[in-house]
């Protein structure tokens, strides 16, 4: 093939508080040939999450990103060459690609490559049904264990997982309460994604819209922020209740790091034969074709709403990665780099 050009953006440097640009460097570079077993892939756009931040800093259930190695991100591609079984020029793949126009990969690591069916929207794949939409099916379904009549709180509810996971809730015939930033969010939350009710932490007191929203207490909590709102909803839990923990994006850009002060209501676990869990998608794998299928289902249904959020060109990834953190993404955060041949 003739010599392509590649350009990146590279870790630079871990991040102190908010994401900046000038974590990342800009780079521009050559596609080396392929070896064995190895796929040529065209990125066409990529899923930011919160997550990114983790692997920016230090090792958490993946190694820390060396300093001056691209930055990664899942994301959907097209093949462009292919010396691995399997795969073929113009097949949509799915893993966990570098933040850049082309990614050569052997499809080792946490995602792997995964080939997209034939017709697959990518925008899709990257979001209801990619890690986004399954870790709020199995975080609601599996480790919240919703049942008829129960009262599901959900924290960071119009983000990507919190507004998925709201909507299952309210498939499986709960009250459901989310938690949002701003009015536009909350009334999105109540006259399209059918909450029940929303509280706008920007603007209400939480601790007061609980007790307002939620009188007979909390059965189900689906935790994406942690830090205050945490110990609000640990205050009103209700007997047998279940917290589901899936993020902290809180604690995420504080200076004193993610592992500072952890919840003071934590005794209301006890009081209330309660429990807190946390749980990583990946470790439900073998289960996401039986997942992916009912979400599917469900958006067909018009059960589920996937509202994204949608960046254009990779000259913006650092700015799209930081909007996670300033709540600046309405619904699932993608950056778009290009379509499929």
């Amino acid at each position: 093939m003739a010599e392509i050009k590649n350009r990146q953006w590279l870790l630079a440097a871990r991040p102190h508080g908010l994401i900046r640009e000038s974590d990342f460097r800009w780079n521009e570079t050559t596609i080396a040939p392929l070896k064995d077993g190895e796929v040529l892939v065209r990125n066409l756009a990529f899923s930011f999450d919160p997550t990114q931040r983790g692997w920016m800093s230090m090792d958490t259930y993946m190694p820390a990103i060396p300093l001056g190695r691209v930055m990664l991100a899942g994301a959907v591609g097209q093949v462009v060459e292919s010396r691995r079984p399997g795969f073929s020029k113009g097949d949509l793949v799915q893993g966990l690609f570098g933040w850049e126009d082309y990614t050569v990969t052997a499809g080792e690591g946490l995602m792997g490559l995964r080939k997209l069916p034939s017709g697959t929207e990518p925008l899709l794949a990257l979001s209801l049904l990619g890690t986004t939409g399954l870790t709020a099916y199995f975080g609601t379904l599996t480790v919240g264990q919703p049942k008829a009549g129960d009262t599901f709180v959900v924290s960071g509810a119009a983000g990507a997982t919190g507004s998925v996971a709201g909507m299952i809730a309210k498939i499986k015939g709960c009250r459901v309460v989310g938690i949002a930033g701003g009015r536009e969010k909350c009334e999105w939350l109540t006259r399209e994604a059918g909450f029940d009710a929303a509280i706008d932490y920007k603007n209400e007191s939480v601790g007061e819209a609980l007790k307002r929203h939620c009188p007979k207490g909390i059965d189900v909590y689906f935790d994406n922020v942690g830090g205050e709102i945490l110990d609000l909803v640990l205050a009103r839990l209700a007997d047998g209740a279940r917290v589901v923990l899936c993020g902290a994006i809180s604690r995420y850009s504080d200076p004193s790091g993610v592992f500072g002060p952890g919840p003071k209501n934590y005794f209301n676990l006890i009081f209330h034969g309660a429990r807190m869990e946390g749980f990583l998608v990946f470790r439900f794998a073998r289960q996401f074709p039986e997942a992916i299928a009912e979400l599917s289902k469900w958006h067909a249904e018009g059960k589920i709403i996937n509202r994204i959020d949608l960046q254009h060109g990779l000259e913006n990834a650092p700015n799209t990665l930081a909007r996670l953190f300033t709540g600046a993404n309405f619904g699932k955060q993608l950056l778009k780099l290009a379509d499929p041949d």
